[in-house]
C-alpha cells in the first residue's frame, strides 16, 4: 500500500509542476524528473513537460541527449513521442524540432528530431 501511495504522490507532484505557470517548474522537472533513475518518473516528467507546450519545456524533451525522445528507455522515448503527436497545437513543437534538426551538434539527436518531425507532419 505504501508503494502505491508514494507513486500517487510523485505523480501528483509531477503533474502539479507540469501545470504550474512558473518557469522555475520546468527547471525542477528537468533537474529532478528527467534525471531520475526510474523510468516511470522520467516518463511522467517528459509527458508533463510536453503538455506544457512551451518552448523551454519542449526543448528539454527534444534537444537533450538521454531525455525525452532521446531517452535510452524505449518506453520513455515512445511515451514522449506519443504525447508530442497528441498535442492539439503542434506549432511550438515543430519549431523546436526544426531548430534541433538544423542546429544541434549531436547527429543522433538530430536524427531523432528529424524522425519525430516527420511523424508530426503526418499526424
Amino acid at each position: 500500500m505504501t508503494d502505491k501511495k508514494i507513486i500517487k504522490n510523485v505523480t501528483n507532484i509531477i503533474e502539479g509542476l507540469g501545470q504550474n505557470p512558473n518557469s522555475e517548474s520546468v527547471t525542477i522537472l528537468e533537474d529532478i524528473g528527467t534525471n531520475s533513475k526510474v523510468d516511470a518518473i522520467r516518463e511522467l516528467t517528459s509527458r508533463a513537460l510536453v503538455k506544457r507546450n512551451e518552448h523551454d519545456s519542449l526543448k528539454v524533451v527534444i534537444t537533450n541527449k538521454g531525455k525525452g525522445i532521446n531517452d535510452m528507455s524505449t518506453i520513455v522515448a515512445m511515451s514522449t513521442i506519443n504525447e508530442l503527436l497528441s498535442l492539439e497545437d503542434k506549432t511550438e513543437a515543430m519549431k523546436v524540432l526544426t531548430d534541433t534538426v538544423e542546429k544541434h551538434s549531436d547527429e543522433e539527436v538530430r536524427d531523432n528530431a528529424r524522425s519525430v518531425k516527420a511523424l508530426m507532419a503526418l499526424s
